[in-house]
């Protein structure tokens, strides 16, 4: 009788063991699978932005023919965008793009009646829009990947993470050239 009751117990750990490592795995592949789709919704808003900047670009052409070095850094890194490959350098490329889109705003202020023009405030806004958006997801993708690769880390997890080979998952970094502070000078001249 005893035999049967510490194998009853033996077994009752067993299954408890096992239904501890499927609860776990399915939460990684839960987080994964939400890491990439917020990945993918992160990707849709920067093909719309990435359709949007043509538009742009053309209203600026006309207002701006003395400012060719911005709108060719803006086409230029639009299609460094196009041609990037692996996750880093579709990071990379992404942030230069921003980077060139916010020249391209700041050079617009020396043009009024581009300023004026409805069409590319449309666009601008769009644009504008479709940063705010971006930066947002961003922050929550990198809440979910913090998240995830906490939990990779933590014992007991890190066991069912390394037995089923669950890897990190990077966090969107930015330039480092974006740490620094900016010298603001109010002063005239």
């Amino acid at each position: 009788m005893t035999g049967w009751i510490v194998l009853g117990v033996l077994v009752l750990i067993i299954a408890l063991v096992v239904l501890y490592v499927i609860v776990i795995y399915n939460g990684f592949v839960a987080m994964k699978n939400g890491i990439d789709r917020d990945w993918s919704n992160i990707d849709v808003m920067l093909k719309q932005r990435y359709d949007e900047l043509p538009k742009l670009i053309k209203v600026c052409e006309g207002y701006m023919q003395h400012e060719k070095q911005t709108l060719e850094a803006v086409i230029k890194a639009r299609a460094d965008v196009g041609k990037a490959s692996g996750e880093n350098q579709k990071m990379a490329a992404q942030n230069a793009l921003s980077e060139t889109l916010k020249s391209l705003f700041m050079v617009t202020e020396r043009y009024p009646e581009l300023k004026a023009d409805k069409g590319f405030r449309q666009l601008a806004n769009r644009i504008t829009e479709l940063e705010d958006q971006i930066a947002d997801r961003r922050e929550l993708v990198n809440a979910a990947v913090t998240i995830y690769n906490t939990r990779l880390d933590q014992f007991p997890d890190m066991i069912v993470a390394r037995l089923f080979n669950f890897t990190p998952r990077g966090l969107w970094k930015i330039n480092p050239a974006h740490r620094q502070d900016v010298d603001v000078n109010f002063s005239p001249g």
